[in-house]
């Protein structure tokens, strides 16, 4: 268990700086959840975006690197539950406008302008109110709709259809598209 933030991660006996900045972090979420590129791309592009290139070069320890890389972005969980892996009401990309409403009208903070660690902005994230912005669209798109009937029902299917998340499409899924245009001649 951490009392602070770490700044700073151990490979073998070695002081690694870390670089904190939620935006990487961020940035490393949508790295891991890309299937354009293989594992072991996302693994050395994490690493690099948290450690730097010195940690790149450090063949025999990439793993340890790898490691310490998975437990910073958990937040120092070590559980199958993950930072990146909120729950299905939420898109750190797609909700990001929603996220920086919340963050200024919860505790007026300016994320475009703020310098943060990422496990402050996760555990500030996770503290918003039920009246943040964010939070309220995540409860409608969480609002079950058995029971609902008539104009109630209409209602609650077009806010849920204002604020869906959009699905990504995977990449078996944007090579039949590209294989249909070629067929159809686009």
């Amino acid at each position: 268990m951490y009392l602070n933030n770490p700044e700073y991660i151990i490979v073998n006996g070695n002081k690694i700086k870390i670089n904190t900045d939620f935006r990487v972090a961020l940035e490393c979420q949508r790295i891991a959840l890309d299937d354009e590129i293989d594992d072991y791309e996302r693994a050395l592009a994490v690493i690099y975006k948290l450690f730097g290139s010195d940690a790149l070069n450090d063949d025999a320890n990439l793993d340890i690197y790898f490691k310490h890389a998975q437990k910073y972005l958990n937040c120092g969980r070590e559980s199958k539950t993950t930072a990146n892996n909120v729950d299905d009401t939420f898109d750190y990309e797609q909700d990001w406008g929603f996220v920086k409403a919340s963050f200024m009208s919860d505790y007026h903070i300016d994320l475009d302008k703020e310098n943060m660690h990422w496990w402050t902005f996760f555990d500030l994230l996770n503290g918003l109110t039920n009246n943040s912005i964010l939070n309220r669209v995540r409860q409608v798109r969480d609002e079950p709709l058995s029971g609902k009937k008539g104009k109630e029902l209409e209602q609650w299917i077009k806010a849920k259809k204002s604020v869906e998340l959009k699905r990504k499409k995977t990449q078996h899924e944007k090579e039949l598209d590209k294989w249909w245009d070629k067929q159809l001649g686009g």
